[in-house]
C-alpha cells in the first residue's frame, strides 16, 4: 500500500558548506505539484531542484545541476520511501566546494530520503467512479447510500426520467454499494462503474 504525507515537511542539511533545504508536501494533481514547487522555490538560491509523483505521472528537474544529479535522485527517494502524491523541492545554496556528480546524487537523494524517512504519513486508498441513474422515487435511497458508503458526489443532474449522479468512492466499497442499491430498490437503480481512477485518496 502506498502512502502520502500527512502534511508539509521541511528539513535543512549542511553538506560541505552547501545548504540543502527540503520542502516536501502532499499533492493530488500535477497542477498542485507545480504550485507547490513554485511556492517553495527560493529566489536567489543557487538551485531549486524538484520532483513529484502522482500515480503513474511524474516529473523532475535538475534546475542547472548536471543532468541526472538532482531531480532523478529526489524522485528515487520519493519512490523508495513508498510515497505517492508527493512533491519535493530541494533548494541548494552553494557553499564554495564542488561536490561532483556522484556527490550531488548522494546529497539530493540523501536529503530527500532523510526528510521523508520519519515524516508522518497516511495510507492511500484506491478510488473508482460510479455513474448512477434512478427515478425520483428512489433518489432518497441513493442519497442515503452515498453517505453510508463514504462516496463523494461529483455531479448530479436531473431530467424527465429522474436523477443522474457521478460518484467517487473507495474501490472496495463499489460492489457493496451496488448490492445495497439493488436490494433497496428492487434493481430499479442503474449503476455503471467507470475504470478505476489512477489516483487514490488519503484514508480517513
Amino acid at each position: 500500500m502506498s502512502h502520502t504525507l500527512a502534511g508539509a515537511v521541511d528539513q535543512e542539511t549542511l553538506i560541505k558548506h552547501s545548504r540543502f533545504i527540503v520542502h516536501a508536501a502532499p499533492v493530488d494533481s500535477a497542477d498542485a505539484a507545480m504550485a507547490h514547487i513554485a511556492a517553495a522555490s527560493e529566489m536567489g538560491a543557487t538551485h531549486n531542484c524538484w520532483a513529484w509523483r502522482v500515480g503513474a505521472a511524474f516529473r523532475s528537474s535538475d534546475d542547472g545541476e548536471p543532468g541526472g544529479s538532482a531531480g532523478r535522485p529526489i524522485l528515487a527517494a520519493i519512490d523508495g520511501a513508498g510515497f505517492d502524491q508527493v512533491a519535493v523541492v530541494v533548494t541548494r545554496w552553494y557553499g564554495g566546494i564542488k561536490l561532483g556528480v556522484g556527490g550531488l546524487v548522494r546529497a539530493y537523494g540523501g536529503c530527500t530520503a532523510s526528510a521523508l524517512r520519519d515524516a508522518p504519513r497516511v495510507a492511500l486508498v484506491a478510488m473508482a467512479e460510479l455513474a448512477v441513474s434512478c427515478g425520483f422515487d428512489d433518489l432518497g435511497h441513493v442519497h442515503a447510500a452515498v453517505a453510508t458508503f463514504g462516496a463523494e458526489k461529483l455531479e448530479e443532474t436531473f431530467d424527465a426520467d429522474g436523477a443522474h449522479l457521478r460518484l467517487r468512492l473507495p474501490t472496495g466499497q463499489l460492489a457493496p454499494l451496488r448490492r445495497h442499491l439493488r436490494d433497496a430498490t428492487r434493481d430499479r437503480v442503474q449503476c455503471r462503474a467507470d475504470a478505476p481512477s489512477d489516483l487514490a485518496a488519503p484514508e480517513p
